[in-house]
């Protein structure tokens, strides 16, 4: 299923999506989420199959475009992943509803493995109007699979786009049972979902927060000056401070890029100073992040990095001549942090420890899409 097979429209967006992701216009984890899932509901909109094979090769290939653009903002591709898999669960519902319904299931230990998704057992089938009409391959009207599949794909669409319009409440809803009053509590970087995590806290708890500035981008800076206007007692510190004052904070709450598949994760850059030095001092680490952020991925880079690097000028510019010329700068965008210098994951749907983020992958995605 080539590019020609997606219409005009639909190209344009898909190719109007993938030259922003390549130039960095469009940046961000949610940002790219969003935009994906909006160029995934127009192609599915007007895509024209006559079974579920052809519309899961559509989406895969205008998912690999998309990742082939932009390879470091792994959300692209968890989005593309996750309309995957409702769309099969949506097919699945729509053309064997009837007939699961009226056989009892049987568990064993081996099926619950095989299947890996116990979450679709206590999921009611949602009612379909065009059920035990649906007809693949028909060659009398080859579009009446899709007309009669499409309104509920558009729905389960919808689901995953309200999802991602609310993570941030989502997470920060049961804030003030992980912040407790006069706590000191350290974050660095500007992660909006943290943000937002920290502000709902302050309705119910004082409590101090200390943020480190998060050089070259300084990131911290708009962190603090935000935390400081919502009345929560802020201090902003230079990174060099971060294992001195660790001795004093009480949790160490900090956003996540992406989350891989054996519990670690890829943070803003000083992410694993924070978690090394919390962890000399047995200092709880919480990171907040949306589902989305969940990727089927090892790390498959070396030990510390994500090799994804930024402008080393404002590391060091060049007006320092005589020092450039003599050592090799580097400015990588984000760290990676092991899963056991963490304690566990805030997320849209519950608190998990890094042990069990592999359970939440097999119920999010399906094992085909790991590779797209």
């Amino acid at each position: 299923m080539g590019p020609e097979s997606l219409g005009g429209a639909n190209q344009r967006s898909v190719d109007s999506l993938a030259s922003k992701l390549r130039r960095r216009q469009v940046v961000g984890s949610r940002a790219t989420a969003l935009e994906t899932l909006l160029v995934l509901r127009q192609v599915v909109s007007k895509a024209r199959f006559s079974n579920i094979e052809q519309l899961v090769e559509i989406i895969r290939d205008v998912g690999r475009r998309l990742v082939e653009a932009q390879p470091k903002e792994h959300s692209v591709g968890n989005t593309v992943r996750k309309v995957l898999h409702h769309i099969r669960e949506e097919y699945q519902t729509a053309t064997r509803g009837t007939a699961a319904a009226s056989t009892p299931q049987t568990f064993s230990i081996a099926k619950f493995v095989l299947q890996g998704q116990p979450r679709q057992h206590t999921l009611a089938p949602k009612s379909v109007e065009s059920k035990g009409t649906l007809k693949e391959n028909d060659p009398d009207d080859p579009d009446s699979f899709a007309r009669g599949l499409k309104p509920v794909l558009m729905e389960a669409i919808q689901d995953v786009l309200d999802e991602l319009e609310t993570v941030y409440d989502n997470v920060s809803k049961n804030a003030k049972d992980h912040i407790h009053s006069d706590e000191i509590i350290l974050t660095l970087g500007m992660s909006k979902t943290v943000e937002a995590f920290l502000k709902s806290a302050a309705h119910h708890r004082n409590y101090t927060v200390i943020v480190t500035e998060t050089a070259p981008l300084y990131g911290g800076r708009e962190l603090a000056k935000s935390l400081s206007g919502a009345g929560i007692s802020t201090f902003l510190v230079p990174d060099s401070s971060m294992f001195a004052i660790m001795s004093r904070v009480n949790k160490v709450i900090l956003g996540a890029h992406a989350i891989l598949a054996n519990g670690g994760m890829f943070a803003t850059s000083g992410s694993l100073i924070a978690a090394t030095a919390a962890r000399a001092h047995s200092t709880p680490v919480v990171v907040c992040a949306g589902q989305f952020k969940l990727t089927p991925l090892w790390n498959l880079y070396h030990e510390y990095g994500a090799l994804d690097f930024g402008d080393p000028s404002s590391v060091l510019g060049f007006e320092e001549g005589d020092l450039v010329d003599k050592v090799e700068v580097v400015n990588p965008y984000y760290d990676y942090v092991r899963p056991e210098l963490i304690d566990g994951f805030i997320t849209n749907d519950g608190d998990h420890p890094p042990s069990s983020i592999y359970r939440l992958l097999k119920e999010t995605y399906d094992d085909e899409d790991n590779e797209l």
